[in-house]
């Protein structure tokens, strides 16, 4: 999805850096509070609630229609990727 995505900006879908977070040090280290967790320049693409503790979890995204997933919503992701781009 996010090769695709990154591709489709004109962005070079090598450039996705795919990193394993597998226990719970490296979660902390990283920030991450959820799979999948979805970065753009260092921001999150849907930035969790204020005090979300980092974990192996599964992570829930909300779509712009209001309906809930385990992946953002395409549109967010065009959108986080074409102001990455021009920024």
């Amino acid at each position: 999805m996010v090769r695709e995505a990154v591709a489709e900006a004109g962005l070079d879908p090598q450039s996705v850096d795919v990193r394993e977070i597998d226990t719970q040090f490296s979660a902390e280290r990283e920030g991450f509070v959820g799979s999948p967790t979805i970065r753009i320049d260092g921001a999150d693409l849907q930035p969790p609630p204020e005090g979300e503790p980092p974990g192996l979890t599964c992570r829930v995204y909300l779509r712009r229609d209001g309906s809930v997933s385990p992946l953002p919503d395409p549109a967010d992701l065009r959108d986080a990727l074409a102001a990455a781009a021009v920024g």
